[in-house]
């Protein structure tokens, strides 16, 4: 029993190398018989497909048990015979009908105890193992069966489709070959052969040849061999004969089909019959030349001469601006009958002038030369002279045609214009002086207003902000990197477009960026500007504030709340000066300045981790700390007047002035939003006023910012204690809340960072102040 089992698993294991040569067998079959897919791949009936699998398991038993034969101990080889004709001829059905026939014969006849069907239970592995070859055999052969049908339809396809196209091609009105990569033309379509008369084996090959001009033969094979050689396309005229004997001009073209590795794996060419184009081309040159013979009757002086010199051809014009009609004597030297001059006066021999240079060296001289024609009665004209070679249709000279017009009047004209031209130059000089000295006169007035009207937004006379001052006066004709400082409200941007206004940029833009005013999400589309489809709603490409201030300043204000990411593309156009607008690739060359301001701690920021250092000192350059207008009170009574007949004339009021216990008021008040508080509180106090002087009110200010200065506390101290004593209240106010629009961040106007920030360094607790 392990023999015939081993015998089974050994048969399986080479059934697929068997189906494979019994496959190249029905290959072999189908292509050496005629009509073979008939008997192969016909459709059998129902009662031949099931027939055929019992037909072929009797058979297997008979054979197995046929005494001469003696073949009972490989009854596996037959029934795998069997199932591999059923299914092959009867399709999977009748291969299953083979398997389960050849399974119970097997067990009937073979298995001991044979012819009962009641086998040992040690044999039913064998049994098992049997079942299992034989559906694998009948599975196999008809997967064999299908995929050899598809194949010969796929190639009947391909063999329809070839068939189409090569009908389409030999339809085609074009003349269509082509070539193997060592030049053999192995096809011409139907058309060429209709064309020059001849079989495809006579054409094929190099017998193409035979149907070319003889003068042309050896010039186009040098081509085509050339570019067979060099695998560069080939485009060569020829005469071909055609069925009728007639030679016409024909262009051929042939390109190489490459593979992915440039190796040529065929050529495909084309011809064209040129022979009406070369006709109409003889047409054109012949047309060209009447259109010369027609140019002689223009309305300017022509004659022509052949290479001797003797005039050959004259129109009526060219008589009459000689004066008279030449001479026989004349009619041989290039028109003597006339004398030519230069524009200097000097004489030029009739020998050496430019016809006759022409007619001898064929050169001719610059268009439009201008001579002095000196005619017969003594009168001069001035002429201009156009001098042609004339040639025959081998290109030969033949002798050379002068086209002359008299432009005496013209020059004449150009004369008077040229003298009036200089009496307008004179005249633009003098314009243009004054206008120089106008120019000068208002740079200079201007430079005066400026001077003096610099800082006309800069009110104070303090020592701190006179020293705010002079280092704007220095840093402002530089390019230098300007990093601003100060509390909110302290006019930081005022000091920025000071600066800018004194340096070379002033002419050009100021865009000023308020970065803590834009969404996180935006400031690098809003800074650096964004390609169409960047983002969801980016419909169109947008320009960004860097773009718009080429040239100028950009003023990026609360530097400190940008994001991370948006830092180090700053510091890119800082270092660079180059960046990329969002989702594009184009890097953008950008010529700014950069001043920035915040009235954050940026030290403390890096420390943080929340700003780059690196950044901080590309910006830090040139540093400018604004002073609060707590520390610039000497400039309070300034500031209340500027922003009265500020506000007053645009109330339409006329206040005088402001009472001494309010000025005093104001004085006293530590004005913690410093001069935008100090603006609001001048334009609300104008509301309200009916007299012509000015009142401000108490109850407008919180009393925990007034306070007596201290000779002995220090100024740190007091300005530390002071920004204490205002963040509790805020926080009061707001119930501990820090963010929001109720927050103490939106009442004192700073942002939350910052408040944030503050609160830690000066140990305030803002839990006390929320409600229990």
């Amino acid at each position: 029993m392990n023999t015939n089992f081993n015998s089974t698993v050994s048969i399986s294991s080479v059934l697929g190398s068997w189906v494979l040569k019994w496959n190249n067998l029905t290959d072999h079959f189908r292509r050496s018989t005629p009509n073979a897919d008939h008997f192969i791949w016909r459709k059998p009936s129902v009662i031949w497909s099931y027939g055929i699998a019992i037909l072929s398991v009797a058979a297997a038993v008979l054979i197995a048990h046929w005494p001469p034969l003696y073949l009972q101990s490989a009854p596996l080889s037959l029934t795998i015979w069997a199932v591999v004709i059923s299914a092959w001829f009867g399709g999977v059905w009748s291969g299953l009908l083979a398997t389960t026939l050849s399974a119970l014969a097997f067990y009937y006849f073979f298995l001991p105890p044979v012819y009962l069907l009641a086998a040992k239970p040690e044999e039913m592995p064998r049994l098992f193992a049997f079942v299992v070859t034989q559906l694998f055999v009948c599975l196999l052969t008809f997967r064999q069966r299908s995929v050899l049908e598809s194949l010969r339809r796929a190639h009947e396809e391909i063999k329809k489709s070839e068939d189409r196209l090569r009908l389409v091609i030999d339809t085609t009105p074009a003349l269509i070959h082509s070539a193997r990569p060592d030049g053999y033309i192995e096809y011409f379509n139907q058309r060429w052969l209709d064309y020059v008369g001849l079989s495809l084996q006579d054409m094929a090959g190099w017998g193409w040849t035979r149907v070319n001009h003889p003068d042309d033969v050896d010039r186009i094979v040098t081509r085509w061999r050339s570019s067979l050689e060099s695998g560069e396309p080939l485009e060569e005229e020829s005469r071909l004969q055609r069925a009728d004997g007639e030679y016409r001009w024909m262009l051929h073209r042939k390109v190489p089909l490459r593979d992915q590795n440039g190796k040529i794996l065929y050529w495909y060419g084309s011809s064209i019959d040129i022979e009406d184009r070369k006709r109409a081309e003889e047409a054109v040159s012949i047309s060209e030349q009447k259109l010369q013979d027609l140019l002689k009757v223009v309305p300017a002086g022509v004659y022509t001469c052949d290479l001797s010199g003797r005039i050959t051809f004259y129109n009526k014009r060219a008589v009459e601006l000689w004066g008279r009609e030449p001479s026989n004597f004349e009619m041989d030297r290039y028109c003597g009958s006339f004398h030519i001059h230069n524009l200097d006066g000097s004489l030029l021999p009739h020998d050496l002038s430019p016809m006759a240079e022409a007619v001898r060296t064929g050169q001719v001289p610059p268009p439009n030369t201008e001579v002095i024609v000196e005619r017969p009665d003594g009168s001069r004209i001035i002429v201009m002279v156009n001098i042609a070679i004339m040639t025959d249709q081998t290109g030969e000279r033949i002798g050379a045609i002068n086209s002359f017009q008299d432009i005496t009047e013209l020059k004449n004209t150009e004369t008077s214009l040229e003298r009036a031209n200089q009496e307008i130059e004179r005249a633009f000089q003098e314009i243009k002086a004054l206008k120089d000295k106008l120019q000068h006169e208002n740079l200079a007035l201007r430079e005066e207003i400026d001077k003096t009207s610099m800082f006309e937004e800069i009110v104070g006379s303090s020592p701190v902000l006179h020293a705010v001052l002079t280092q704007v006066s220095k840093v402002a004709p530089t390019e230098t990197t300007v990093l601003i400082s100060g509390e909110t409200g302290t006019g930081k941007e005022l000091i920025a477009r000071a600066i800018h206004k004194r340096s070379q940029r002033s002419l050009r833009a100021f865009v000023s960026v308020n970065c803590s005013a834009i969404p996180r999400d935006l400031i690098a589309s809003e800074l650096f500007g964004h390609e169409k489809g960047a983002f969801t709603g980016a419909t169109q490409r947008r320009l960004g504030r860097f773009e718009l201030a080429e040239g100028g300043t950009i003023f990026l204000d609360e530097v400190g709340e940008l994001p991370t990411e948006t830092q180090t593309a700053l510091l890119r156009v800082l270092q660079e000066r180059e960046f990329q607008r969002v989702g594009g690739d184009r890097t953008i060359q950008t010529d700014v300045r950069v001043i920035a301001a915040t009235n954050r701690d940026l030290q403390a920021a890096i420390a943080a981790g929340g700003f780059r250092s690196d950044l901080f000192y590309r910006l830090n350059v040139f540093p400018i700390e604004v002073p609060p207008l707590r520390q610039r009170k000497e400039d309070i009574p300034l500031l209340v007047e500027y922003y009265i007949h500020r506000y007053a004339n645009k109330a339409g009021k006329k206040i005088l002035g402001i009472n001494k216990k309010s000025l005093d008021l104001l004085q006293s008040y530590s004005w913690p939003g410093n001069i935008r508080e100090l603006q609001n509180v001048i334009e609300r106090a104008v509301i309200v006023c009916d007299t012509e002087n000015l009142t401000v009110d108490e109850s407008w200010f919180s009393h925990q910012h007034f306070q007596a200065e201290s000779a002995t506390q220090p100024l740190s101290e007091k300005l530390a204690t002071q920004e204490k004593e205002m963040i509790e209240a805020a926080l009061a106010e707001s119930g501990g809340r820090v963010s929001g629009p109720s927050g103490a961040a939106a009442k004192l106007g700073i942002p939350q960072s910052t408040l944030d920030s503050k609160i830690k360094s000066l140990h305030i607790n803002k839990h006390q102040f929320r409600p229990n």
